[in-house]
């Protein structure tokens, strides 16, 4: 909000607003935020919790501003980088020419359990495999933008993005009359458009989209349903679908329909347990084969999830510069590899003042943030590095950006990260807002909400 101790123009309106807005109003405000949250159900699981693991996401009032300046390089970037990886994803399942070049190590690629064997040789309509590319952003200053991870299974939060929209309009119109912000309420009309786009060959009239769930005992289960409705398409499970000859069919009161785009929402080892584990009762017998025979779109594709490896992360800007021949926009936080032996020995003789990611890891859990952590939690996962450093990779601890956000004192600075969707299909598309996760614990820099983080509305000022 503030550059040293002038405030930054697009935080001007803002700022007013907060100095003419009495303290016990946006209380008042607060209460009718998390009631409207609760009412509409908006809440997020944590596994491994007994008890009401339901929980309400905390929600601060207190907005994020970008100017369309400053959004104009993140989309640039985030563009860009959607796809580098998809050109990655389409390469290594085809001729791998970027680890015949010896950009990319094979064993990274071939030896990880995200790459699916069964997805080699198959190519998706447009070629495109992640079709919704969640990019996770730290800025750590006033011109800098670092790339934190990249996620390109099924990169959840973007009901929060839309749903915080929707309820800062409803708390104060008067705000958003008096101030440009573009809007993101578009969002599910473009990501139906994009599921559209890549029909499988084998459609020939307009495309049949569904959103495949696992069920309502799933912690993004809100989500899943509130995209199916917002898109108008049908929310299914496994059970609601089944294959027959050349195609996939959905169990309706008028008889089976034809399936054509399928939008999962379910891990790659649950989609069909003819091809990948025989236990699953979450996916579809024989949908591999029809995926495979062009009769069914599968978004995001399976094996998509090798692109999102943190270790695979740090080739990131070499497949940009490799594929499209351009330089990174966004650049890479600085990583260490643990599997590399020097890499590795920097990073047991610096956990005190390093972040240690588990390599498949994700939602905050496995992480080992070295200057919060105790000499004991320090000693016990360096035990961990050893044991296993393919396991693990490092980043410096990043003076991350702080916005104002409202906590029991009034205004106080917090950590935020930034996760913008980029939608990839024959078109790329990305709302110009995101999901911005805040630390809501004084000096945290763990921004997941299944770490006690929150969310706000991110705005992006229009011209």
């Amino acid at each position: 909000m503030y550059d040293g101790e002038t405030l930054r123009e697009a935080y001007a309106s803002v700022d007013a607003w907060v100095k003419r807005t009495p303290p016990e109003v946006i209380a008042q405000k607060q209460q009718e935020a998390e009631a409207l949250f609760r009412r509409i159900g908006i809440t997020f699981a944590v596994y491994g919790e007994g008890g009401d693991v339901e929980r309400l996401i905390p929600f601060d009032m207190m907005p994020r501003v970008f100017t369309e300046r400053e959004w104009r390089k993140l989309e640039r970037g985030v563009k860009q980088r959607a796809r580098a990886l998809n050109a990655f994803l389409h390469d290594v399942y085809h001729r791998a020419e970027i680890i015949r070049a010896g950009v990319v190590p094979a064993d990274l690629v071939y030896r990880n359990e995200a790459y699916e064997p069964a997805v080699v040789g198959i190519d998706p309509p447009a070629r495109v495999y992640s079709h919704i590319v969640g990019i996770d952003i730290v800025r750590t200053g006033p011109e800098e933008f670092f790339v934190l991870e990249d996620n390109c299974r099924t990169p959840s939060g973007v009901s929060y993005m839309l749903e915080n929209r929707e309820i800062m309009m409803r708390m104060f119109p008067e705000l958003f009359r008096s101030i440009r912000i573009a809007p993101v309420d578009d969002y599910p009309e473009k990501l139906r458009r994009t599921l559209a786009s890549v029909a499988p060959p084998k459609c020939e009239s307009e495309p049949t989209c569904v959103v495949l769930s696992p069920g309502s005992f799933n912690s993004a289960y809100y989500e899943h349903s509130f995209l199916a409705d917002q898109m108008g398409v049908e929310l299914v499970e496994g059970q609601d679908l089944f294959v027959q000859g050349e195609f996939v069919w959905m169990r309706t009161t008028q008889g089976p329909k034809r399936v054509d785009v399928i939008y999962r929402r379910i891990d790659d080892s649950f989609l069909d347990p003819l091809c990948f584990r025989p236990d699953s009762m979450l996916g579809v017998p024989g949908l591999m084969n029809v995926y495979r025979s062009g009769g069914v779109s599968i978004c995001s594709a399976p094996g998509s999830g090798v692109a999102d490896d943190k270790a695979v992360y740090t080739y990131v800007p070499e497949m940009i510069r490799f594929y499209l021949g351009e330089q990174p926009i966004l650049k890479n936080v600085q990583t260490w590899k643990c599997a590399d032996p020097a890499d590795r020995m920097h990073v047991l003789a610096n956990l005190k003042d390093l972040v240690v990611k588990e390599v498949h890891g994700s939602g905050g859990y496995g992480m080992l943030v070295g200057p919060a952590s105790t000499a004991e939690q320090i000693a016990a996962y360096a035990e961990r590095i050893k044991a296993a450093p393919d396991d693990f990779i490092a980043q410096p601890t990043l003076s991350l950006s702080t916005v104002p956000t409202f906590v029991d004192s009034g205004l106080a600075p917090r950590h935020v990260d930034l996760r913008p969707y980029c939608l990839v299909g024959r078109e790329v598309h990305l709302v110009p807002g995101g999901l911005t996760r805040v630390a809501m614990r004084e000096g945290s820099l763990v921004v997941n909400s299944s770490q006690g983080g929150g969310v706000k509305d991110t705005w992006v000022l229009a011209d």
